[in-house]
């Protein structure tokens, strides 16, 4: 979450006369996170968060928007979209795609318990056994074709232990490319800063811009890569375990999920120092930007490949 697109306030106040909201009190551009343009709206009716969004077109919305919703309908903490006077999740502002949503209680976590990584593992458990009856479906835009592409981006600007790694990375992963696992809709970027806390009680999971359909465990590795690692970059075995356990009350691994579940985690880890050396060194304009450090990543990833 950034501000690119920078939102007048009578901008805003035209765009809310579409809505039931009342009148326009405040609001101000969120700083974490990087993908799209996102604002806390405060009207006379509640508060909410703006989304404008960069790189996603008008017809690429509903995935997103109506599996929020459908997510919110089945129990899970998602933030229900607002439907406009006219039953529309999104409309275009400042000649952008955006959509309004009820912004939800809590905060995030910088250092988790063991009680919250329990309460993420089962919240995400049931995202992954409630989510095969939604009707839509969506390829993983950021996959091993994207690896490849931005890889062949990045390598020029990297040091040369690190492109070995990368490489060699590549490599590995392309043995394990077509594992028969079990797939479905995954959040695909669940990390501490898109889940919110009131104490041990998780109050709501934000940002599924990146949510897709891919490989279930890919989804859990992603997760733990976030929410498990130590400052030296292994994991911890206890949060790992509490995470499990709370996703093992919803669903359960397959023998083959269990197999490459070494696998999976370094290629969870790929992905994200993949992605944020794109950020750091093809960075994009905006009024606030937020580029993370990819080193983080990288050296998750070789504690993965060293343990």
């Amino acid at each position: 979450m950034s501000v690119y697109t920078l939102v007048e306030h009578h901008q805003l106040e035209k765009f809310l006369t579409n809505y039931d909201l009342g009148h326009l009190l405040a609001y101000q551009g969120i700083t974490a996170g990087i993908e799209n343009t996102n604002y806390f709206v405060t009207t006379s009716s509640g508060e909410f968060v703006l989304t404008l969004f960069e790189s996603l077109d008008c017809d690429e919305l509903p995935y997103f928007l109506e599996l929020m919703a459908y997510l919110a309908e089945h129990d899970i903490q998602s933030a229900h979209p607002l439907a406009d006077t006219q039953g529309h999740y999104s409309r275009e502002l400042n000649s952008k795609p955006a959509a309004l949503v009820k912004r939800l209680r809590g905060q995030d976590v910088l250092m988790p318990n063991l009680a919250q990584c329990y309460a993420v593992g089962y919240a995400l458990g049931r995202l992954h056994t409630v989510n095969p009856h939604f009707p839509h479906y969506r390829p993983n835009g950021r996959g091993p074709h994207w690896w490849k592409i931005t890889a062949e981006r990045v390598l020029s600007f990297m040091e040369p232990d690190d492109v070995v790694l990368l490489q060699a990375e590549l490599e590995f992963q392309a043995n394990y490319r077509h594992l028969d696992l079990p797939c479905g809709v995954i959040h695909a970027d669940l990390f501490r800063d898109n889940a919110l806390f009131e104490g041990d009680i998780l109050s709501g999971i934000i940002d599924f811009y990146y949510a897709c359909n891919d490989v279930l465990i890919y989804d859990v590795a992603i997760t733990v890569n976030d929410w498990c690692s130590l400052p030296d970059s292994r994991l911890d075995d206890k949060r790992v375990q509490a995470m499990l356990d709370g996703y093992f009350e919803n669903r359960t691994f397959s023998q083959l999920e269990y197999e490459n579940w070494p696998v999976i985690l370094r290629a969870a880890a790929l992905r994200f120092w993949l992605s944020r050396l794109q950020d750091l060194y093809f960075p994009r304009s905006g009024e606030i930007t937020h580029i993370k450090d990819p080193t983080v990543y990288r050296d998750i990833l070789k504690a993965h490949i060293n343990h």
